[in-house]
């Protein structure tokens, strides 16, 4: 169960009858602002792309920048910057608010269009023959930022996407800096949306998200914009993700002590608030990618409820609120017992406070 694959390890294990059916391997770190590797799993410089997890850092430069106080945006619209929204009527009222501000058309959007994840949503427009619009698409928030920021700087919207566009330059930098590592050194894809993205270890990645929430000794303008990003996102956790989902439910859950951003194949990060795991505790960053993609998420939603038990928070994840995420017993159809979820081992925390 202890075997590696390629800097992966053996995270969460699925039994049957007492026999261990199924194992998920993954890598992990959790890193504090300044810069303590406080836990592992795996290896925690595994080179990986943060896919959505990065959205919080893309629209960081358009936030220093003064982008929402130029257009007039609220905290509610500054969080669907940060989203990968579910799809709703709200999200698609809070989108044409923010276009409106901007003055763009949904046709600017260059990200393709899919059917709303929400369920409910998804059947409505079914129902009515409704066909979607690239404002239903996950990452419509994103592409609005990058969008806003480029009519805030008159950069050419019609290449937004490209490398070669003076805003998409902005945004490596500003990730590169984040992470604590050279531009250089972050192979670029492109993500489901068409939007560049990049890789770097998940250590770096953790670090960034350490300083989005605790931006010690970050220039002043970057700092306030990176505390703006998290107050959007606690502040208005259903529109970073949507009814039900993991990332609105843990932001409510936790109650303004972490900003939480899911990314595609398994990636997911957290970034926990100064004093938010007890007295002097720092900003702590965590990074973890499921090498297997987790396409129905139980092994993310088995190390958020481990690690955030080992910090502390163990009132919150026995919460009723938490309680579809918190799922340690494996039931059939009939509700009969059949297994448990678990860790392969506890996740061992190097405390600092």
């Amino acid at each position: 169960m202890a075997e590696n694959q390629a800097g992966y390890e053996a995270v969460v294990a699925l039994t049957r009858g007492g026999i261990v059916e199924c194992i998920h391997f993954g890598a992990l770190a959790m890193v504090d602002s300044s810069g303590r590797l406080l836990a592992s799993l795996g290896d925690p410089n595994l080179l990986t792309f943060p896919r959505s997890s990065m959205k919080p850092l893309q629209v960081l430069p358009f936030v220093e920048d003064g982008g929402p106080e130029h257009f007039g945006m609220t905290d509610e619209e500054l969080a669907i910057l940060c989203a990968s929204h579910h799809g709703t009527d709200e999200h698609v009222r809070v989108l044409r608010s923010i276009h409106a501000k901007v003055g763009l058309k949904e046709t600017d959007l260059q990200c393709g269009v899919h059917m709303p994840s929400d369920k409910p949503t998804a059947l409505a427009m079914q129902q009515r023959g409704e066909q979607p619009t690239p404002y239903r698409h996950n990452c419509s928030g994103k592409h609005s930022g990058m969008l806003a920021q480029a009519t805030l700087h008159d950069y050419s919207k019609d290449d937004y996407l490209s490398m070669d566009n003076p805003l998409q330059q902005r945004i490596l930098e500003t990730v590169a800096r984040m992470c604590d590592v050279k531009p250089e050194d972050m192979p670029i894809g492109i993500d489901g949306c068409s939007a560049p993205v990049f890789a770097m270890p998940l250590y770096n990645y953790a670090l960034a998200m350490a300083r989005l929430a605790d931006p010690l000794g970050i220039e002043e303008t970057r700092a306030n914009a990176c505390r703006s990003i998290t107050r959007a996102m606690m502040a208005f956790p259903e529109m970073v993700a949507g009814p039900g989902g993991l990332d609105s439910v843990l932001m409510r859950v936790m109650d303004g002590k972490a900003a939480v951003k899911g990314g595609a194949e398994g990636y997911q990060m957290l970034s926990l608030m100064p004093g938010a795991c007890g007295k002097n505790s720092p900003g702590i960053g965590v990074a973890f990618k499921i090498s297997d993609g987790d396409p129905n998420r139980r092994a993310t939603y088995a190390i958020v409820v481990s690690l955030l038990k080992a910090l502390g928070f163990e009132n919150e994840m026995e919460s009723e609120a938490f309680r579809d995420f918190n799922t340690p017993v494996l039931r059939n159809w009939r509700g009969l017992e059949i297994g448990e979820i678990r860790m392969t081992r506890p996740i061992e925390i190097s405390k600092t406070w």
